[in-house]
């Protein structure tokens, strides 16, 4: 587990006030395991990130937004609040489990929102494109508007090790200073919009 290996990392992301959420242990693939195996990996990451932490994170987004026919009932029984890996809507959601209320947030991904989509290369195949990284701002503040006219919600999935860049961090940065003119944007972490959701029905 990568916050096995960088524990200086975890803490001081969560010392600088941002939220610690689960991405698997192993970077497993959940539609590949036995039930058993999904929840004692689930709570192996709970347990390890709590320990490095010193809280217990509340939500997760499941490796590469694979799921199994058992992982949302895990992710309830283990007591996350929400969960950040499907892509059934744009805006957030509670979660049926058989057909009840499973206290459970969706709050949806999407592989337009997701820089792995933009910046990754097939390394051995016979095209290597390098994308221009201002793509991102431009593709992305689109997709913001259409989330600003709906009232609703813009969130982006990012791995450090593409949009940690030079280049892909810029046009990060000049992408947040384009939604930071807007100053009624609720800039939120995930479990505030799961708790808004649960108190209000829609995000805030």
């Amino acid at each position: 587990m990568a916050a096995q290996l960088h524990p200086h990392d975890v803490r001081d992301i969560r010392a600088a006030g941002h939220e610690i959420g689960c991405h698997g242990y192993i970077h497993e693939r959940p539609e590949l395991l036995d039930p058993t195996t999904e929840a004692v990996l689930l709570d192996r990451s709970l347990d390890t990130l709590e320990e490095l932490a010193g809280t217990r994170p509340t939500g997760q987004r499941t490796p590469s937004f694979g799921c199994s026919p058992d992982t949302m009932r895990i992710a309830r029984d283990a007591g996350l609040s929400y969960d950040s890996s499907l892509m059934a809507d744009d805006h957030p959601y509670e979660i049926l489990l058989d057909g009840s209320s499973s206290g459970l947030i969706e709050i949806p991904v999407d592989w337009a929102r997701d820089d792995a989509a933009f910046l990754v290369t097939d390394r051995y195949g016979g095209l290597r494109q390098i994308p221009d990284p201002r793509v991102l701002t431009e593709a992305w503040h689109r997709d913001y508007l259409g989330a600003r006219e709906e009232g609703g919600l813009f969130q982006l999935t990012l791995h450090p090790d593409l949009i940690g860049r030079r280049g892909p961090s810029r046009a990060l940065a000049d992408l947040v200073v384009r939604i930071r003119a807007d100053q009624d944007v609720w800039f939120a972490t995930h479990a505030q919009i799961a708790a808004a959701v649960s108190l209000e029905g829609h995000p805030a």
